[in-house]
């Protein structure tokens, strides 16, 4: 009786408290509770925004994103029949695929997580493209879906360069810490966009299914930025720049074209030599401060320019420079010309031309010496003492010693006259040039011009006007015979040619390190062309090259002629136009090789040349020979895997084809091609050279 007692208290006490704590947790606690289960069902997650894209400035892609997706599997969804029946299947392709793990090994770990109840197990951390998340899809098991198939495929996008390597460091790039380089860093936040946050719905098998709601964060996508650079013309300058580094062993190297007129950047390429031995895009030299370096002699241009306007002093007044060596101040460090035996008495044109660093160094001394603070004045209103405010994060800031300097000396001067004591950036240096080629007007270098979103424009960028005139109308018409004179007489000669004039100068510096100068050499080339309307400026500079030839002249000036014939030969605007009529002495025949079939034909039919294609399908590219008074027309071999014969074309002609085989194309000479490299009817691999040489 009394156990029955206890046992019916404890009873009764046990419902009394299961009472009390339903009471508890329904009024007391009850908010609590509901919160945390509503918590756990409904949750805000970010909504990544999609980045945008950066163009060229015909419309081609340089970058965007494009979706991944790693591979993850929850084993436990799928049923029993159909995981024991596909399991084998399954792990073989998963095996085959990604090359992680065995088959066997695959199944094991698949197998462990569904006993152990795992709903989460990562396949591979290789992320795969979308035509590969297609073709798992279909994969047994995972064809069943989410859902009953227990396939994840977790998304995550990435930077895609169509590209590839093309215009890499210009590019740039944005890491997981928000820190990066060039195009993609400077234009980050209105490339990247705004996340936005959304209320989501956990749903059986632990996906999450978005809800509406009004207190949703909206996603705000990434606008593109289209660019000014040119895909052709970038392609040049590299491919011109890194054979000409590879044949001197420089160490690295740049190039930037602009145009003149609108300061728009066309391409900037920067090559830095590796351990390996190969040359890669590591750093924007034409921009950063790694670029900053005394220019030497391309910054004579600036010294004469000086001197014009100060007034009294004419290009054609004679200055001695002896026998090549000269002492200025102290008699510490002698000024020396490049050839030994020195160049005796000289005009200053001459002294310019052959970049007398004596003839110069001299006239500026003896202009200067007494009001050194007047010749500093000039470099500040020529615009090379101030940054452009360049669109890409992470420009230079020029350095011109002033007297106020503590390391000043009457040595600095002279040095400064010839481009030592001295530190420019190579886009400053082009943008002095530049306002030279453009009658005065120093323009701010761009390279993005407008923001879209869509077709809809939401931003455009012009360039400022830096200085409506570095210098007087008859100080320009001076300097720009001076520039023509270093390439018909000067140091530049070797790059003068018949079709079209470039105006420009060479400079070799020497390289200081740990307080001296070395035999190492900072060569460049900086100009226009065509020198007599202007339409692009260039500079070109190699870092420390090897051999026996260190010179700007056999350097850098080579690489900007090669990429000027090319963009000449593309660019029929740059040529100049043939009288409307043509007129040929009685019984001439006109020479006629290869070239383009349509082209070809409309020329001989205007000048009434009778000329006949006896295949049945239309051709492209045609080769002529000559029957009587007429032409008769055999194919040009059209196997695009195969190097054409190109023999007799113009080199317009022939580089169109070269290069639509994914050849790169250099040459020397004039007029048709006269030989090629590779045989007709090898096989083209992309990327290889081919060399032209041309004969009128």
């Amino acid at each position: 009786m009394l156990r029955a007692r206890i046992a019916f208290l404890i009873v009764a006490l046990f419902a009394v408290g299961i009472v009390v704590r339903t009471v508890i947790l329904q009024w007391v606690e009850g908010d609590q509770w509901r919160q945390l289960a509503e918590e756990t069902i409904f949750k805000y997650r970010k909504v990544s925004a999609t980045r945008g894209n950066i163009f060229a400035d015909e419309g081609s892609l340089l970058a965007t994103s494009l979706p991944f997706y790693k591979l993850a599997f929850d084993p436990t969804v799928s049923s029993d029949e159909l995981f024991g029946e596909k399991i084998d299947s399954l792990s073989l392709l998963l095996s085959g695929f990604f090359k992680t793990y065995s088959a066997t090994e695959y199944k094991r770990r698949i197998t462990d997580a569904r006993l152990g109840g795992k709903r989460y197990l990562t396949l591979s951390r290789k992320m795969i493209d979308y035509q590969a998340k297609k073709e798992i899809s279909q994969w047994p098991i995972f064809r069943n879906g989410q859902m009953r198939g227990g396939v994840i495929f977790e998304k995550a996008d990435r930077r895609f360069k169509p590209f590839s390597i093309l215009g890499e460091r210009t590019i740039g790039y944005v890491n997981e810490n928000n820190k990066g380089a060039g195009l993609e860093y400077s234009f980050n936040k209105i490339l990247a966009g705004q996340d936005g946050e959304a209320l989501f719905r956990k749903m059986s098998g632990g996906s999450w299914k978005p809800v509406f709601s009004g207190e949703d964060v909206k996603v705000r996508h990434g606008y593109d930025i289209h660019t000014t650079i040119n895909i052709n013309i970038q392609d040049v300058a590299e491919a011109s720049l890194m054979a000409h580094l590879e044949e001197h062993r420089a160490d690295r190297g740049c190039v930037i074209l602009m145009e003149v007129k609108t300061g728009e950047i066309k391409a900037m390429a920067n090559l830095e030599r590796l351990e390996n031995g190969r040359y890669a895009e590591t750093y924007n030299y034409a921009v950063g401060n790694q670029g900053l370096t005394e220019p030497g002699s391309t910054m004579k241009l600036a010294s004469m320019m000086a001197l014009l306007e100060e007034g009294g002093f004419d290009v054609d007044d004679s200055i001695n420079t002896g026998d090549g060596t000269y002492y200025f101040y102290d008699n510490a460090r002698p000024m020396t010309d490049v050839k030994p035996e020195g160049y005796g008495v000289l005009s200053a044109r001459q002294g310019f031309e052959k970049s007398s660093n004596i003839a110069v160094s001299r006239l500026i001394n003896d202009e200067f010496s007494k009001k050194p603070e007047r010749f500093v004045d000039y470099l500040n209103t020529f615009g090379l003492s101030e940054p452009l405010g360049f669109q890409i994060i992470g420009e230079a800031v020029p350095k011109i010693k002033t007297p106020d300097d503590p390391t000043w000396s009457g040595l600095s001067l002279p040095w400064m006259s010839i481009g030592y004591e001295i530190e420019l950036a190579p886009i400053h240096t082009l943008a002095f040039y530049n306002a030279v080629a453009n009658n005065g007007k120093m323009v701010q270098p761009i390279i993005v011009k407008e923001v879209r979103k869509a077709d809809k424009v939401v931003k455009e960028y012009e360039s400022k006007v830096l200085r409506e005139k570095v210098c007087s109308e008859n100080t320009l018409a001076v300097l720009r015979s001076l520039l023509e004179g270093v390439v018909l007489r000067g140091t530049a000669r070797n790059i003068r040619n018949a079709n079209y004039s470039i105006a420009g100068k060479t400079g070799t510096a020497q390289k200081l390190k740990n307080g001296r100068y070395t035999r190492q050499y900072y060569t460049s080339f900086a100009g226009y062309f065509p020198a007599g309307f202007p339409k692009y400026s260039c500079i070109v500079v190699i870092d420390n090259p090897k051999g026996f030839r260190q010179y700007a002249t056999d350097v850098a000036a080579p690489v900007f002629k090669e990429i000027a014939d090319k963009i000449y030969a593309l660019d029929l605007n740059m040529h100049e136009a043939l009288g409307e009529e043509v007129n040929f002495k009685p019984g001439h025949f006109p020479l006629v090789q290869a070239g383009n079939h349509e082209d070809l034909n409309l020329v001989l039919n205007r000048l009434g040349v009778s000329n006949h294609y006896s295949g049945e399908e239309d051709v492209e590219w045609v080769r002529a020979r000559g029957v009587n008074s007429s032409i008769r027309w055999r194919s040009v071999d059209s196997n695009p895997g195969l190097v054409p014969d190109v023999r007799g074309m113009t080199l317009r002609d022939a580089i169109f084809l070269l290069e639509s085989r994914g050849l790169k194309v250099r040459f020397s000479g004039d007029g048709r091609v006269q030989r090629q490299s590779l045989n007709p009817g090898t096989k083209a691999l992309k990327g290889s050279s081919i060399k032209l040489d041309l004969k009128g």
